[in-house]
């Protein structure tokens, strides 16, 4: 406990003590001890004042230390910034030592305070924005477990619920989240969430369970030490997912990689592309990933950019509770949209997107503009929903059935990983990456979920093109098969 909270307990302790009740005054024996009693009071009250001045010269002198700092910072804050060094330890100040001054700044909580089923699920929703979902995890269970119990609380279970089955996902648990979601519909059976949800796991869980057989016939024939070699091979996906952006993905056998071609490209025949057709490289075969090279100029991609920078707002994503658009730390990047009406460049891209991938994008959303910075990611997720409401995209690096355009090369790290089949596809400027995240029967194809990596130095700069499977009927018709 620190000399505050000792000098605060005590003064308080006297001034309880020192209640002058009438029948002291019937004493002047009495009365004097009163003296000693006011005059305790105020050694303690100038301890008191003491300890706040002292907090305050503390927190005075961590204030104009970063006052100077952020002077020289903010002429120039993305020069500034640019440097890997500088915004470690941006980071670090935010993470670690913002936290001393909070220490310093706010008041001590009462021993005695129980935590209400709300206290919990807000600790739990903080985690959450984080991508800390071990603490999620701690936080959602106490607040299941206290309406369990029969405390009377605002928060549904049904949102606890969906909160902790996604925690559990993603620290690997896929038995446990799958318990979870089906509690959870077993309260809301319509829960359209869940119902995807459901289906993934059970999709998850039978992948992992295949792949645990399977190692274990391998490992009857394997030497004591192989076997001590080969345990722990299944990884959750936050660790796939690490392992990737560090550049340890999964090698091509020769059979398959023989099979990655790079063409010229015009599959639609149009006019223009038969005098220049596309150049055209393979990046991955299943899912099937292109790469086309020379799709964006020099010059177009600064004018997106000159667009897009006044509007840049910080990335967000759908909150499932709310139904909105939020803000999330697992997605660290800016945005912006163009309409294709703004500037002929933007008309330009959009034709040539629908040109090169034979899509129509007169159903698609406008051109979507991002900005990741030194730290800038997004976590593993799927580009269509649930209801399968996306049919693909072109990155102009990486994409789904949109368009994502590569408009900066980056130094180090930015990649864009494919967590369920260990696909790595690097940054270069001026290309589009090309898959589709539906099969043609609208069915999502789990095999591209797909992450950014961290930018480790530089800038990256991507725009995209969410194409609607409505609009596409007549250019990729369904197959015989749900999976064609």
């Amino acid at each position: 406990m620190g000399v505050r909270s000792v000098c605060c307990i005590l003064l308080i302790s006297l001034l309880k003590s020192s209640s002058a009740h009438n029948d002291f005054f019937t004493s002047i024996g009495h009365m004097t001890d009163l003296l000693y009693t006011e005059k305790d009071l105020v050694t303690s009250l100038k301890d008191y004042i003491k300890a706040e001045e002292s907090k305050l010269e503390q927190v005075k002198q961590w204030a104009e230390k970063l006052d100077a700092l952020t002077a020289t910072a903010t002429q120039d804050p993305e020069g500034f910034l640019g440097h890997p060094v500088n915004a470690f330890k941006l980071m670090k100040r935010l993470n670690t030592e913002w936290g001393e001054v909070e220490d310093l700044v706010l008041k001590d909580m009462s021993d005695g305070y129980t935590m209400t089923v709300e206290d919990c699920f807000e600790l739990g929703k903080t985690a959450y924005s984080d991508a800390d979902y071990y603490h999620t995890e701690l936080w959602m269970s106490q607040a299941l477990k206290q309406l369990d119990e029969g405390e009377e609380s605002s928060v549904e279970i049904v949102t606890v619920l969906d909160y902790l089955s996604y925690s559990v996902y993603q620290q690997g648990e896929l038995e446990i989240a799958l318990d979870h979601t089906k509690r959870l519909l077993s309260v809301d059976p319509e829960h359209q969430r869940a119902l995807g949800n459901l289906k993934y796991f059970d999709y998850q869980l039978a992948k992992q369970k295949k792949a645990e057989k399977e190692q274990s016939v391998k490992e009857e024939s394997k030497t004591e030490q192989e076997k001590t070699v080969g345990k722990g091979e299944y990884l959750p996906e936050k660790r796939k997912y690490e392992q990737l952006c560090r550049g340890q993905g999964v090698r091509m056998s020769p059979r398959r990689q023989r099979r990655l071609l790079c063409r010229y490209y015009n599959s639609n025949r149009h006019p223009f592309y038969i005098i220049g057709p596309v150049k055209q490289e393979d990046e991955w075969d299943r899912p099937r990933i292109i790469r086309y090279h020379d799709i964006i100029t020099e010059k177009e991609m600064e004018k997106v950019k000159e667009l897009a920078k006044p509007r840049l707002r910080r990335a967000t994503v759908h909150d499932p509770q709310t139904g909105k658009l939020t803000t999330a730390q697992y997605r660290v990047s800016k945005s912006a949209w163009l309409a294709a009406y703004e500037h002929p460049v933007v008309d330009r891209i959009n034709q040539r997107i629908e040109d090169i991938t034979g899509l129509d994008v007169k159903t698609a959303e406008e051109l979507q503009v991002a900005n990741y910075g030194v730290g800038g990611q997004y976590e593993p997720h799927f580009d269509f929903g649930r209801d399968w409401f996306f049919c693909s995209h072109l990155h102009f690096i990486p994409c789904k059935t949109w368009a994502l355009l590569q408009m900066s090369d980056v130094a180090a790290g930015g990649a864009t990983v494919f967590t369920e089949v260990g696909a790595a596809v690097k940054p270069m400027k001026g290309t589009a990456v090309f898959w589709y995240n539906l099969f043609p029967s609208g069915e999502g194809d789990y095999s591209t979920r797909h992450a950014a990596c961290p930018v480790l130095l530089g800038n990256k700069w991507v725009s995209n093109k969410w194409i609607h499977e409505r609009g596409q009927e007549f250019r990729r018709p369904c197959g015989l098969k749900e999976a064609d």
